[in-house]
């Protein structure tokens, strides 16, 4: 994981960056997640490499502050549609679904290019990934409530066997760009409710005169 979503991206602009300041000019957009703002528990190594892949694109936009043609641009997706929950590893002993909303990949494919022709810093890919970014900041214990319900999530799933998914073999299922969830499409988790509630109360008292 942190090969992977952390290193990977670390060497990619290793590799790239001094073509742009070469030439003066370049676009790197790096793919964060909501989980950049919020941990995921029972998702540690998930959570460090996304929390350190945010520090790496600030700090690079910082280096190369001096470029103005120079971009580095990152994209934090919400839950979307692939095949990730089922191809990738589970130690869970129990079946794993994304929480809902879910949405369509093909919108972080969109604001990809939108970035690579109209490079901006920072762009939010459904209303959700907008909504944890607001709470991270806003709402006290949000980590102590997403563990509340991913326990509770949990619990509530099927049995199902450990499995290393695609780490050590190919994935098993049909290769394709959707994973299927967004049929019959979960409505929010109670923690994201929650969350959202507390930070429209909390937005309402701050806008109230003192």
């Amino acid at each position: 994981m942190i090969q992977t979503d952390l290193i990977g991206y670390l060497r990619g602009a290793y590799v790239a960056l001094p073509y742009f300041k070469a030439q003066r000019s370049g676009i790197l957009i790096n793919t964060l997640s909501l989980g950049s703002w919020v941990a995921q528990p029972y998702a540690a190594a998930y959570s460090a490499s996304k929390f350190g892949l945010r520090g790496l694109t600030e700090a690079l936009r910082g280096e190369f502050a001096e470029f103005a043609d120079i971009h580095v641009c990152d994209i934090y997706p919400a839950v979307m549609d692939t095949p990730g929950y089922r191809d990738g590893g589970n130690y869970t002993g129990h079946a794993l679904k994304p929480p809902g909303p879910i949405y369509d990949p093909e919108r972080v494919a969109k604001a990809m290019v939108n970035c690579a022709i109209t490079p901006r810093a920072s762009t939010t890919v459904g209303s959700a990934a907008r909504i944890a970014h607001l709470a991270s900041y806003i709402v006290p214990g949000l980590g102590h409530m997403a563990g509340w319900q991913a326990r509770l999530g949990l619990s509530r799933s099927p049995a199902a066997s450990v499995s290393s998914g695609n780490l050590f073999a190919p994935p098993s299922g049909e290769r394709q760009v959707h994973g299927g969830w967004r049929e019959g499409q979960q409505k929010a988790p109670v923690g994201c409710r929650r969350a959202v509630a507390g930070g429209r109360l909390r937005l309402r008292a701050a806008a109230q005169p003192h």
